[in-house]
C-alpha cells in the first residue's frame, strides 16, 4: 500500500516538472526554436488547426524559422494568425513561404526572460510541496487510524522529503539550463 502511495505521489510531483518544460520550451530565445509556434492555431476551413497542421515548418539558421504552406492559399491566413499571436515577431510574406527573423534579444530583455522563468520555476516548486503537503497529510492520518506504526511514518516522512528535494532540484537544474540558454550572447 505504502508503495503505491509513494508511486503516486511521484507521478504527481512529475506533473509540474512536464508543463514546466512545455512552458519553458515557448520562451523564445535570441535562437529560432519551432517549440514557439506550438501554440498557434491556424483558422483551416472552419477549424483551429495547429500551425505544423497546415505548413511545414524549418529552421534554417540560428535566428530563422521559414513556414511553407501545403496550401498556398493558406498563406494570408497563416501569416495573421501568426502575426496575432505573442511572439512579437513580423512574419514576411514572399508570396511562397513565411520567413519569421528572431531579433537579437537586448540585456534588459534577457533579464526579464531570466525573472519569468525563475517565477515558473517557483510555481512549478510550489506545486511539488502541494503534493508533499498532500501526502504527508495522508501518512499522518494512517498513523492516527492505527494503520501505521510511529517508525513507519518517519520512515515515509523522510521518503516524501526526499522524493521532495528531489524534484526541486530537477526544477532548479532546468531553469538554471534555460537561463544560461537565454543569457549565452
Amino acid at each position: 500500500m505504502e508503495d503505491e502511495y509513494l508511486e503516486a505521489m511521484n507521478e504527481e510531483m512529475e506533473k509540474p516538472i512536464k508543463r514546466l518544460r512545455v512552458e519553458l520550451a515557448r520562451v523564445r530565445t535570441g535562437r529560432a526554436s519551432l517549440a514557439v509556434l506550438d501554440g498557434i492555431k491556424v483558422d483551416y476551413y472552419g477549424s483551429a488547426t495547429p500551425l505544423s497542421g497546415v505548413a511545414s515548418l524549418s529552421v534554417p539558421e540560428p535566428r530563422m524559422i521559414i513556414v511553407k504552406p501545403w496550401d498556398q492559399t493558406m498563406l494570408a491566413t497563416i501569416e495573421k494568425a501568426i502575426g496575432a499571436s505573442q511572439l512579437g515577431i513580423n512574419p514576411q510574406n514572399d508570396g511562397k513561404i513565411i520567413r519569421l527573423a528572431f531579433p537579437e534579444l537586448t540585456g534588459e530583455r534577457r533579464k526579464d526572460l531570466v525573472r519569468q522563468i525563475k517565477e515558473m520555476g517557483e510555481q512549478s516548486k510550489v506545486s511539488v510541496r502541494g503534493s508533499r503537503r498532500e501526502y504527508n497529510e495522508l501518512f499522518k492520518s494512517s498513523q492516527k487510524d492505527g494503520d501505521l506504526t510511529e517508525d513507519d511514518l518517519k520512515r515515509l516522512l523522510d521518503k516524501v522529503q526526499a522524493e521532495t528535494n528531489g524534484h526541486c532540484s530537477k526544477i532548479d537544474s532546468i531553469v538554471a539550463s534555460k537561463e544560461a540558454e537565454i543569457l549565452e550572447i
